[in-house]
């Protein structure tokens, strides 16, 4: 249903359905082209977040439209885990969306706020990512009550083709039946993360399900005595710039500074470039007390740009 967007005379706003993913795409591609120079939103990407198990895109997304009733902006909310910290993404396009960062997060700030009661947290913030040099959404977000917390960075490697799996090490694509254990290798190293929040191996599951695809000879499981003790998981979120992407690496506890890290990082890089990519990417917490920073720019990683997050509470 469409409504007036609060502030904006002539402006309206309405919940998403998969009919507006070429809006959407359009939105957040002009948006990521005046802010990093390359389009980073791909298709599956919006239908993933519009179909994703904890998301109602007709309460936890919007489209914002001027007064010619083209659509020039967009934000979702997103809570996979049901925690205590929802989070908020705004896009706009660039010259003429930026007038709904507010009322949309407005919008956002209240559903965060029904999303977290109803989750059965009184108390929970809510979180938003932006780039620095964005300085309109920078604003919007301080004047909210918005504070910086800290900064993630993409990080991307090219791929020349010639990349081989390192010797020396149990390293595999995961089987169906170790899914159990993978999940329990992720939850247990990422436990000393800062923002670490516990997921249920049925809701990861239901995540994972519903992928529009997952490349499963991509994921890798690292053996030492038999036993897995760590692991990557890969998404297929960039193979329309032919990147291959590291979602996830986990290394447990007693298992890391042996190597094991790099060679499942470097064992996905050759099956990225045996498809025929050519960079590998992925993102990174740089307050992660790991050292996951100085591991990726050890085997060739380097940083295309840092998003800065800032957090509200949403309690009182």
């Amino acid at each position: 249903m469409t409504h007036s967007l609060a502030g904006l005379d002539g402006w309206t706003v309405r919940g998403c359905t998969l009919r507006d993913v070429p809006a959407i795409l359009a939105i957040t591609r002009a948006s990521d082209m005046a802010a990093l120079g390359e389009p980073d939103w791909s298709e599956d990407e919006v239908v993933e977040t519009l179909t994703a198990p904890a998301e109602d895109p007709a309460v936890d997304t919007w489209l914002a439209a001027g007064p010619d009733g083209v659509p020039v902006a967009w934000a979702y909310v997103d809570n996979p885990k049901r925690g205590a910290r929802d989070n908020v993404e705004l896009y706009a396009w660039p010259g003429h969306g930026e007038p709904a960062y507010g009322p949309l997060l407005d919008l956002a700030v209240a559903r965060a706020v029904e999303r977290s009661r109803g989750n059965g947290f009184a108390d929970g913030v809510l979180r938003a990512g932006t780039l620095a040099s964005e300085t309109a959404l920078v604003s919007v977000l301080e004047a909210n009550g918005f504070a910086f917390v800290k900064r993630h960075a993409r990080m991307t490697r090219p791929l020349t083709g010639d990349e081989r799996p390192p010797t020396g090490f149990d390293i595999r694509p995961v089987r169906p039946d170790e899914l159990p254990r993978f999940h329990e290798v992720l939850e247990a190293a990422f436990a000393d993360a800062p923002d670490f929040e516990p997921t249920s191996y049925e809701d990861w599951r239901t995540w994972i399900d519903s992928l529009v695809s997952t490349s499963w000879d991509e994921w890798f499981v690292a053996l030492s005595g038999g036993e897995i003790v760590g692991v990557l998981q890969s998404a297929d979120q960039a193979v329309e710039r032919g990147e291959g992407w590291v979602k996830n690496l986990a290394v447990l506890r007693g298992h890391r500074k042996t190597g094991i890290g790099g060679a499942l990082l470097r064992t996905a890089f050759a099956a990225y470039a045996a498809k025929g990519r050519t960079a590998a990417g992925l993102g990174v917490d740089l307050t992660n007390p790991t050292g996951a920073y100085h591991l990726y720019t050890g085997v060739g990683m380097s940083v295309v740009f840092a998003a800065d997050v800032y957090e509200r509470p949403l309690g009182g």
